[in-house]
């Protein structure tokens, strides 16, 4: 094989051009092989290999830099630059990120899990390389879904003034991780359906250079393209036109499925039983009820930022729901002030996306949204630990950072029916933006009656005992119910367990009863844990005798992990919480 005489970029450069075809076949091989076994981001990396081949080529990496947007399309990039014994050797699987980390390899210069930044990082390079007189290429490689997030804007609006060597690869697949939306997207239909030859060129009109590239899976004509471009003195767009999932037929007539998989079979393309995504999930469930509400009433409207999945809706519901569904491309922050405005003028906006990415908003959220209490509807998905496993995409923030907005009521829910009640509450209140933290530890039910309101914040004592209390929050309330369980059955500890439902505000009438009969209260909570939920708890007792026991996680988190170790790692086990409790009590 022709992998096996890879090991860094230069290795490259002794090929011809049938040997790199070659490669690419090899590589594309390798993609699919570990993704069947492992899974990760597919499509989006069988659409770029011969654009990434090409690139390493013709350019000296690691002194030319490459930015890769949002860089989960990096896996070539990575087999190229020494480190393919994570496709080629299944003990190494896991070994390296999902996306480019300089902790890996001096050829990637930032750890990026976050879309349309590539431009702006870009533009940093080549200033800082014309203020040192240095001569490097930068190399930004950005997604056509990318482009629409407000960031690439501003990025593309003063790549001309900065009027020095830029080059800006556009990857055209004609897809975010669903279909593309937006104006944008029409823009670049018209230019590759002109061959780039349209009076209204988007990139033309910025003041940047354009050179349209229809094939771009044709080796031979990507490095006679970047051959032309190297060492331009100008700002540069070569748009390349590419096909999501090249390769595997599965993944490219569903390329919205292959985006991110689980383990599958390669010769079915069906999800393994047990990797696949349950049929009892937050996103079937929600997805149904959210579709009954918009039938019902036409002032619902559900909004996402390319991640439809969060609710369920898949193409069918989106089809089905019309005008009230809105998918506002990779764009958080104006999906954010724009359901602040569908709630200023009397619509009822639900808008979901991945907790990671809602840290984008938060200015949005807290000037737009909460300064003018607008009554819109936000679900945090992937949030916690059981959700994404990687430090850029980690679901451990949102807590702290929206947990002590003003006018903000963030609910955390600890099983199906406490999550329905809330959504339904919040989507028909009118007096306060809600957030809801969608559980990510599968889907649990009660036979208990939930409440319909929760407009004022009040935790729910669902065990009396004494000495001890567990205040477990969200996802770690089935935590907490084995805590207090094992506690009884095994050291005759009979202590209380407290599912407090809401992540802002505190219940003083709950916890000042507490003081009553017991020493020590321990909250769980499924976020990072300095200013998070507990710290609230141990704030309101911190002048009496109470003792606190804070757990959730430290912010010492690594490139990957997994659950498991995480919470060993931060003392959040079963038989670890047990052991504290036991030391401090005693």
């Amino acid at each position: 094989m022709i992998i096996d005489n890879i090991n860094y970029p230069k290795d490259l450069k002794k090929l011809n051009k049938n040997e790199l075809v070659e490669l690419s076949n090899e590589i594309r091989e390798l993609l699919i092989n570990k993704a069947s076994n492992y899974g990760g981001h597919l499509a989006s990396n069988l659409g770029t290999v011969e654009l990434t081949i090409a690139l390493h080529y013709v350019f000296n990496s690691p002194v030319d830099k490459f930015i890769f947007d949002v860089s989960h399309q990096s896996y070539t990039h990575k087999i190229l630059t020494g480190r393919k014994k994570s496709w080629l050797d299944e003990k190494e699987y896991g070994k390296v990120s999902g996306f480019t980390n300089p902790k890996e390899s001096e050829h990637d210069i930032f750890n990026i899990g976050h879309t349309s930044t590539s431009i702006s990082l870009a533009c940093g390079l080549a200033k800082a390389r014309d203020i040192n007189k240095t001569k490097e290429n930068i190399i930004a490689v950005i997604g056509d879904a990318s482009l629409d997030g407000g960031e690439a804007f501003e990025a593309l609006n003063y790549a001309s003034e900065l009027n020095s060597g830029l080059i800006i690869v556009v990857n055209d697949n004609n897809m975010s991780i669903p279909e593309n939306h937006g104006a944008l997207c029409n823009l670049l239909t018209e230019l590759r359906n002109s061959d780039g030859k349209v009076k209204n060129n988007y990139f033309e009109s910025l003041g940047l250079d354009y050179v349209f590239v229809k094939n771009g899976h044709d080796i031979e004509y990507l490095i006679e393209v970047f051959e032309k471009v190297k060492n331009t003195k100008k700002p540069v767009v070569i748009h390349c036109c590419t096909t999501k999932g090249k390769g595997y037929s599965y993944a490219e007539n569903n390329k919205e499925k292959y985006h991110w998989t689980h383990p599958f079979n390669r010769e079915t393309g069906e999800f393994y039983t047990a990797t696949a995504i349950p049929k009892e999930n937050y996103g079937a469930i929600v997805g149904k009820y959210l579709m009954d509400k918009i039938k019902k009433d036409s002032k619902v409207v559900a909004v996402t930022a390319s991640v439809p999945s969060y609710i369920g809706f898949n193409s069918e519901r989106r089809k089905e729901a019309g005008s009230q569904f809105v998918d506002v491309g990779i764009s958080e922050q104006n999906a954010v002030t724009m359901c602040a405005g569908i709630a200023k003028n009397g619509g009822k906006p639900v808008f979901v996306t991945g907790s990671s990415f809602y840290q984008r908003a938060y200015d949005q959220i807290q000037q737009e949204m909460c300064i003018n209490k607008c009554p819109a509807t936000m679900l945090v998905s992937a949030s916690g630990i059981y959700g994404h496993t990687s430090d850029a995409h980690i679901g451990l923030y949102d807590m702290v950072i929206f947990g002590n907005i003003p006018n903000l009521i963030y609910l955390a829910p600890t099983n199906a029916e406490e999550y329905i009640a809330m959504l339904d509450w919040s989507i028909d209140q009118n007096d306060y933006p809600v957030a809801i933290r969608i559980p990510w530890n599968g889907v649990n039910h009660t036979d208990k009656g939930v409440p319909k309101e929760y407009l004022y914040t009040r935790y729910s004592i669902e065990k009396e005992g004494n000495t001890v209390a567990i205040i477990a929050l969200g996802s770690f309330y089935q935590l907490g119910e084995r805590v207090v369980k094992n506690l009884k059955e095994k050291y005759n500890i009979d202590s209380t367990l407290i599912n407090p439902r809401f992540i802002t505000g505190i219940d003083e009438e709950v916890l000042e009863k507490l003081k009553d009969n017991h020493k020590l209260i321990v909250t769980l909570e499924d976020g990072i844990v300095s200013g998070g939920f507990g710290s609230k708890i141990a704030q309101y007792y911190g002048l009496s005798d109470m003792k606190v026991l804070n757990r959730g996680f430290s912010m010492d988190i690594p490139t990957t992990f997994t659950a498991n170790e995480m919470l060993e790692k931060n003392r959040l086990t079963e038989e670890q919480i047990i052991e504290d409790i036991r030391k401090i009590i005693n």
